[in-house]
């Protein structure tokens, strides 16, 4: 009787011990960082981990399926490298691994007016002052510094793309390049292209389903708009007499 008494304890501690819920293995936070209010704007900074912002285009190059946390930060081409040490008087080799330079900063943002909080490599951060800072490097357009930006990059790029000085400075470079200026029309175009390949639909559906809004808006609103052609609605007016439309000649009817 005294083994199975002894034993009673550990068996106890053991079933208690698994039902503990253990926290699975992972280098980051379910909140990564909280981001400011831009001011003067409804539209906030995109969450890292979050749905994408309604009209984005998506990432072109993905989600890296390689050290998946630099998904979350501006790390640039920066991975886990591994290889081994070796020892100076035997020559054995112990493997080992070198993780890249992370720290937590925040970057002020000259076009939002706020300082965003993200995580960044040492070698991302001197890139950005060589550069001149966040906003010029968001919006570098060659494609190693694309695919550098990784999908968290690609969300602050395109918010940034939204403010109004980036958008004035977009203009005045297709001024000074003697590009007419963007139209209603090719920005709808600009728009239905994006929301299609988002939404893995054709251009043309798209379009259908930016107008559709657009009327819904309307209609809610209760706004005044003119449905049909103009010119056809005033064609018609030369056919009124005294404000009633005549009655056309029908074929004569039989006897």
């Amino acid at each position: 009787m005294a083994p199975a008494l002894a034993l009673a304890p550990r068996m106890a501690a053991a079933a208690s011990a698994s039902t503990i819920t253990r926290r699975a293995l992972s280098t980051t936070t379910t909140f990564l960082y909280r981001q400011p209010r831009v001011p003067d704007s409804d539209l906030p900074i995109p969450s890292v981990t979050g749905q994408p912002p309604a009209g984005m285009p998506p990432y072109p190059y993905g989600p890296r399926q390689v050290y998946h946390q630099s998904n979350t930060g501006l790390y640039g081409s920066a991975r886990i490298r591994f290889g081994n040490k070796v020892s100076e008087r035997n020559e054995i080799k112990t493997r080992r691994k070198w993780r890249p330079n992370v720290h937590h900063k925040r970057i002020w943002s000259q076009s939002l007016g706020v300082f965003v909080r993200t995580r960044v490599t040492t070698r991302v951060l001197r890139t950005i002052d060589k550069v001149g800072g966040l906003d010029a490097y968001l919006l570098g357009d060659k494609p190693a510094r694309v695919r550098e930006l990784g999908p968290w990059g690609w969300r602050l790029r395109w918010r940034i793309m939204q403010t109004p000085a980036v958008r004035d400075m977009f203009a005045k470079q297709r001024a000074a390049l003697g590009l007419p200026e963007q139209t209603e029309a090719e920005q709808i175009q600009q728009q239905a292209q994006e929301m299609g390949s988002m939404l893995g639909i054709t251009t043309e559906e798209a379009a259908q389903q930016l107008t559709d809004d657009e009327t819904n808006k309307m209609l809610d609103g209760e706004e005044e708009f003119t449905l049909g052609d103009v010119e056809g609605q005033e064609e018609g007016q030369g056919n009124e007499e005294g404000g009633v439309m005549r009655e056309e000649a029908g074929p004569p009817k039989r006897a």
